[in-house]
């Protein structure tokens, strides 16, 4: 434990208290309790947004991965196009030609309006999911399927010498040790997800970074809004990287 506190660990710790004081004593937040259930609210629905896109994205993207590796090829082609035309281009281009385009086109046609899917079409956060759903998928498909590539061939060799079938063989071994090759990258991805989510605020969904940008047209306070924002964002990135390095260490990757 003690190896642990170094000179400049120490220093570094002594100066983000310091700050820490400042800015709860020195800034101005007498606003925050009026705003405290839009913040919660607001990261609530970041968090919900996270999840669902994550986990949607990555069922999608496992396919993505496996197709471009086992084919066939039309298909393959097909996966790798798509995770190219995500990986190239920006996802705030993304998300306005899903709402703005795809969803533009709905009500005009009469039996969609009519149907028990407008309630939910005519709001912006089905797109929003949609859009950073697709990224995510666009940039863990390639992960996937490096992490599907680098699997030891003599591993799904044994698998078949025992007589288990494709699905088996998946199920079993092939996307189990795929998974824990791509956990720490699926690390990153997710963090980079989190960080995503405001650009859904572009389109009139109400997340965290919605909620701080209402409070500085309300109050205009600039700094202490953003500072909170950063501190949650902080918060939430720390909450993500270490449960994925419990499970990093839970499931070591080793080959042999």
């Amino acid at each position: 434990m003690l190896s642990w506190i170094k000179p400049h660990r120490v220093v570094l710790m002594l100066l983000a208290a310091g700050l820490v004081v400042y800015i709860a004593t020195a800034m101005s937040w007498e606003w925050l309790p009026q705003f405290a259930g839009d913040l919660v609210a607001g990261v609530g629905v970041t968090l919900l947004i996270l999840a669902s896109t994550v986990i949607l994205g990555f069922l999608f993207a496992v396919p993505l991965g496996l197709f471009q590796v086992t084919g066939p090829k039309p298909l393959a082609l097909l996966c790798k196009g798509f995770c190219t035309l995500i990986r190239g281009t920006p996802l705030l281009l993304q998300l306005w030609l899903i709402y703005y385009g795809v969803g533009s086109l709905f009500p005009q046609v009469p039996w969609i309006r009519e149907s028990f899917l407008w309630p939910y079409l005519r709001e912006a956060w089905p797109y929003g999911v949609l859009a950073l759903t697709f990224s995510f998928a666009g940039y863990e498909g390639e992960v996937m399927r490096g992490a599907f590539a680098g699997v030891p061939n003599g591993e799904l060799e044994a698998g078949r010498a025992y007589g288990m079938t494709p699905f088996t063989l998946l199920r079993r071994i092939w996307l189990p040790r795929a998974i824990a090759r791509a956990l720490p990258t699926l690390n990153g991805e997710v963090v980079l997800q989190l960080k995503a989510t405001p650009l859904v605020a572009t389109i009139t969904v109400i997340d965290v970074y919605a909620v701080t940008s209402k409070v500085r047209q309300a109050t205009y306070i600039i700094y202490e809004p953003l500072l909170l924002l950063a501190l949650i964002y902080l918060c939430l990135t720390g909450i993500l990287v270490f449960t994925f390095r419990y499970f990093e260490n839970r499931n070591p990757t080793r080959d042999v």
